[in-house]
């Protein structure tokens, strides 16, 4: 694990960017923010710089900035995330995660999810709590792959806490860490994987657990779970949203998510902690826990980057950070 801490010095040299940030911005127009905040990274402090230039070159699988600054007036945590995108609720904290993304690689959004904002908020919901998605809370979220069926998803998900009153777990596990029998990997580096878009995607709801339940044989996309590089391969997974296309492959995705299990860590962030997971070596999920909604639930900011935006645009017709639906 990468980790930097920052000093209180420069905290308040980033929140001085932010200030810039949104007073450029008299209506909030997150869009607008993003350029913005592309704009100001080079202003950044250097050792911030220096420290995402490294992870990103040496392909760092989990990478923490710690100490980002978090506004003292922070609203209360919203009952989801259409509350937080009508108010504006944790703006500041959207920019901060924005100059920190735009200095590793390239943020971008799906028009299919949360009304295709660039910055997701990704906190508790009533009735969502079973759900497979980032409203939810009574139920464990599997290790997973984000976006697992698309071929442009993140080559980092980033998450930038606002409160963790109940220190809930990001769990991960990282592809090197991984002890894989020679025939299941064989297996997995197989093209006999079909992978669906996620119920954040669709708008549908499924039941934890049903692998593969999600998904139509005739919709998602096919491919390897192991690809890549031999001796560092890279991974696509998500048990709840892909299925094997003959009985093999369907024991091998039951048996990678026993090794996945079996080699979680967890990462518990605190507010300020900004978690930066490569979605090619990591899978990552969450913790279950009792939502109160009160104001004072979990709340995060996530991002989704890439290290080549024009994998983007090559794949579609606009030139737009937004992947259509």
């Amino acid at each position: 694990m990468h980790k930097l801490v920052l000093t209180a010095e420069e905290r308040e040299s980033i929140d001085a960017l932010i200030d810039d940030i949104v007073a450029a911005d008299e209506n909030w127009d997150p869009m607008a923010a993003m350029e913005h905040a592309a704009e100001a990274a080079p202003s950044l402090p250097r050792c911030l710089r220096a420290f995402l230039a490294q992870a990103r070159a040496a392909e760092s699988d989990v990478t923490i900035v710690s100490g980002l600054p978090i506004h003292p007036g922070l609203p209360p945590t919203p009952g989801g995330w259409d509350l937080a995108a009508k108010s504006g609720a944790g703006h500041r904290e959207e920019v901060a995660l924005l100059l920190c993304g735009t200095a590793l690689g390239d943020p971008f959004g799906w028009e299919s999810q949360q009304d295709g904002r660039m910055v997701h908020d990704v906190c508790p919901a009533p009735g969502m709590e079973a759900s497979l998605t980032s409203a939810s809370s009574a139920k464990t979220l599997s290790l997973h792959t984000e976006d697992v069926f698309h071929p442009c998803r993140a080559d980092y998900v980033s998450l930038l806490c606002l409160r963790n009153p109940d220190a809930v777990g990001t769990t991960v596990t990282r592809v090197g860490s991984l002890d894989i029998p020679a025939p299941l990997r064989d297996t997995l580096r197989e093209s006999r994987f079909r992978f669906y878009p996620d119920d954040s995607h669709t708008g549908t709801s499924h039941s934890a657990g049903a692998a593969g339940g999600a998904g139509n044989p005739s919709d998602g996309t096919t491919g390897p779970v192991l690809f890549g590089p031999e001796r560092a391969p890279y991974l696509r997974f998500d048990i709840d949203f892909m299925s094997g296309e003959d009985a093999t492959a369907a024991d091998a995705i039951t048996a990678t998510q026993e090794i996945l299990s079996n080699a979680a860590d967890r990462v518990a962030l605190e507010p300020g902690d900004a978690v930066f997971i490569d979605n090619y070596q990591v899978v990552h999920g969450r913790e279950p826990f009792a939502a109160r909604y009160d104001g004072k639930d979990r709340w995060l900011k996530r991002l989704n980057i890439s290290r080549d935006i024009r994998r983007l645009y090559a794949g579609g017709t606009n030139r737009s950070r937004i992947v259509p639906a």
